[in-house]
């Protein structure tokens, strides 16, 4: 009988990769990718190196040896040379990640805007690149542009309907005009049919204003959004407003971190921790009827003391538990945008070595690659809610007097 794995290999692997020094990690990958060089080569000519075999169809010859720049560093790819005939590892050389590919390109734009030489040459250090030739770059540009464009023009349709929505805005700085300014990018995500998280839209506006997220929601909906039961966001004004122009028939969550985060403006800092501690009970209850309960409980505890918190709660009631009206074993995901935040951060991971983008072209580039990058994970990866509990979440009850059904108000279901 095979005993159960206690530690996962493949994670523990990964959390010692991402501590190790990056020569480590370097070197690792270097030796991996020459074996597989190797491996590959030995198929190609139907026989393992150094071996003689009646079936071969060609000798190997050396090496040629070409730097491929990696996250990770620039390492020396070692690929086996054929007597007769050729080999070359599509495969490797071809099909780059398009993160790492947007990050070269990101530099290449930093030159093109005049960043200065120092502060670029640290910027490349840091990225682990030794160089870059105009060649090299205007054909990643060209390639991983039109990827970009394809995945944020896709249509939606095919893969909704889009249960639950989550939004939200991150600034990023760009030179424009000759001074650095400060733009808002975007973001939405959702959860399809088939039960995965999937990245619906990225947008760089100007500011985040309601008419940005009009024309942000209108695109999506154009795409073929449909079937949204809940957009999960912060109380952004345009961004509620949009919501509602487009998104006919869902319901709003108002994130529960920052709407803790806007009542603790309004309470005074003594009391603070009493009223946060009501709050978090609020959604520690088992049942929706019990989470209405202890808010009303939160309010009476308030009212006297203090009622322009009061105030403040029985305004947000609604917004705050709106992820009552779904099955409890999804209010752990909808009811903040905790999710959207750790998107975010691996955003800001990729971002923050570049500072100010040189343009908006650049910052579509490359978080539109990480963004796609993180889709296909997503749709590789285990289902954020599953197909059962996500079909609960479409039922809704409804009440009807058509005379047919009968005299009596019956319930029917729709999905």
């Amino acid at each position: 009988m095979t005993a159960p794995h206690i530690v996962d290999p493949a994670g523990l692997l990964s959390e010692a990769l991402t501590e190790a020094s990056p020569d480590l990690m370097r070197s690792l990958l270097q030796t991996m990718i020459n074996a597989l060089l190797s491996a590959d080569a030995d198929a190609v000519v139907g026989a393992e190196y150094g071996r003689p075999t009646p079936g071969r169809s060609a000798q190997r010859n050396g090496y040629r040896h070409r730097d491929l720049d990696t996250r990770v560093g620039t390492v020396d790819v070692a690929i086996p040379k054929l007597r007769t005939g050729s080999y070359f590892p599509e495969w490797l050389l071809e099909r780059r990640k398009r993160a790492e590919s947007a990050m070269i390109t990101v530099v290449a734009d930093c030159y093109l805007a005049g960043v200065s030489t120092r502060r670029m040459d640290k910027l490349v250090k840091t990225l682990g690149i030794n160089s870059l030739s105009k060649s090299q770059v205007s054909r990643m540009a060209a390639d991983l542009d039109q990827i970009v464009e394809d995945f944020r023009h896709r249509p939606l349709d095919e893969a909704g309907p889009f249960t639950f929505v989550a939004a939200d805005a991150l600034t990023m700085k760009v030179r424009e005009g000759g001074r650095v300014v400060a733009t808002s990018v975007l973001l939405a995500t959702g959860v399809n049919a088939d039960g995965h998280r999937e990245v619906l839209g990225l947008r760089v506006a100007t500011s985040e204003t309601g008419s940005a997220w009009n024309e942000f929601f209108a695109d999506l909906t154009a795409r073929g959004l449909t079937g949204v039961r809940l957009v999960t966001s912060d109380a952004h004004q345009g961004l509620k407003e949009a919501i509602a122009a487009n998104l006919t028939g869902a319901a709003w969550q108002r994130c529960r971190t920052h709407y803790s985060a806007n009542l603790m403006d309004v309470t005074p800092k003594s009391m603070w921790p009493a009223v946060k501690a009501m709050l978090h009970s609020v959604y520690d209850q088992p049942d929706a009827p019990s989470v209405q309960a202890q808010f009303d409980r939160l309010i009476e505890y308030v009212d006297e003391k203090l009622p322009q918190v009061a105030e403040h709660l029985a305004g947000a009631r609604e917004d705050i538990l709106a992820f009552t009206a779904f099955p409890k074993d999804v209010w752990t995901q909808i009811w903040s945008n905790n999710p959207q935040e750790r998107l975010n951060r691996e955003i800001r991971r990729r971002t923050d070595s570049v500072g100010i983008f040189p343009n908006r072209n650049a910052i579509v580039r490359l978080v539109g690659a990480v963004l796609a990058e993180q889709t296909d994970e997503w749709a590789e990866g285990r289902r954020y809610l599953g197909l059962d509990v996500l079909a609960r979440c479409r039922v809704t009850l409804i009440t009807t007097t058509d005379p047919e059904i009968g005299a009596e108000t019956m319930p029917a279901l729709t999905a």
